[in-house]
């Protein structure tokens, strides 16, 4: 159950890229309000503005113009050093393609946020067992990700972006390469971490399916928000 008080707060972003030809602006003049504790699909077609969002959220790429306010920290105005420490204090991403370092172990890809903070090993090696254990890979903690399902991948994916308790979790796609019954097994998962944990858990996603496990849908296009809906209990049940 998601708390009245926003997390999340933008306020009349604009995001442009430059081109020699016509400039792309993917988002325009939006305003929004996420509240802490909350999960939230972005849905819309491609070009509409969803992974853009996403990535201003994560502080992996700033706004043309406009204000994003992540709890008390205006993230739109800090530098890169500082942007990368809040990042890596307050925010966990899952990717699409998954992005595992492919010579490291699950466990060793699981720790790699860990390594940027001053923890001592054993309480890495603690957060580690935890996050784990939380998407049930322990038993795969030696195994490469060659060795690994793509949904197990995924999962791993999911525990190193949950392993340093960031308030804030951004999922791109997450079930977007998956086979129907891994895709579900990821949702499940994501679903029952959000609840164990109480993050705020913005994902984007195609599949109705997958929208359909969110509290709220917020639909895009041309860079703008176009509806925003509570799914049907029951949607996308199979």
């Amino acid at each position: 159950m998601s708390n009245e008080q926003p997390l999340i707060r933008i306020e009349g972003v604009t995001k442009t890229y430059p081109s020699k030809g016509e400039d792309v602006t993917p988002l325009r003049d939006l305003d929004l309000e996420i509240r802490r504790g909350e999960f939230v699909a972005l849905m819309g077609p491609s070009g509409s503005g969803k992974t853009t969002l996403l990535h201003l959220l994560a502080g992996i790429d700033e706004p043309t113009t406009g204000c994003i306010m992540i709890g008390d920290t205006e993230v739109s105005r800090l530098g890169q050093r500082a942007l990368a420490r809040w990042r890596n204090q307050h925010v966990g991403f899952v990717f699409q393609q998954y992005n595992l370092v492919p010579v490291l172990t699950a466990r060793e890809n699981v720790e790699l946020p860990l390594l940027l903070t001053k923890l001592p090993r054993a309480e890495r090696d603690n957060k580690v067992d935890v996050a784990l254990r939380a998407v049930d890979l322990a038993e795969r903690a030696t195994h490469l990700p060659r060795q690994l399902s793509g949904g197990q991948q995924q999962r791993v994916a999911v525990a190193r972006a949950i392993v340093a308790g960031p308030e804030l979790l951004l999922a791109d796609e997450p079930t977007g390469n998956l086979d129907e019954t891994a895709a579900q097994a990821v949702l499940d998962l994501l679903k029952a971490l959000h609840q164990r944990f109480q993050q705020t858990l913005v994902m984007v996603t195609h599949d109705p399916r997958a929208a359909a496990a969110a509290e709220r849908v917020i639909h895009l296009d041309k860079g703008r928000i176009t509806d925003v809906v509570a799914p049907v209990v029951g949607e996308g049940a199979a």
